[in-house]
């Protein structure tokens, strides 16, 4: 699944920056939070990778079953 964004420029006297707007939507279902640190790797000049600083772990905690023996 994808999320399309446009990225702006805004200009201020000598500097300019660029900001990409992160959709709410995949933000809450990644459980991102504010002031949360992210960092870019670039693969190539089409491919921009953002990846969380601090990896978070599962939501879901996985169950061990444990099996009876037969008797």
């Amino acid at each position: 699944m994808g999320y399309k964004v446009k990225i702006q420029r805004v200009d201020r006297g000598k500097t300019s920056s660029y900001y990409i707007n992160f959709p709410a939507a995949l933000a809450e279902s990644c459980d991102i939070e504010k002031a949360e640190e992210l960092e870019w790797q670039i693969e190539d000049r089409n491919t921009f990778v953002l990846k969380r600083v601090v990896k978070k772990g599962p939501v879901l905690k996985k169950k061990r079953v444990k099996l009876k023996e037969n008797q």
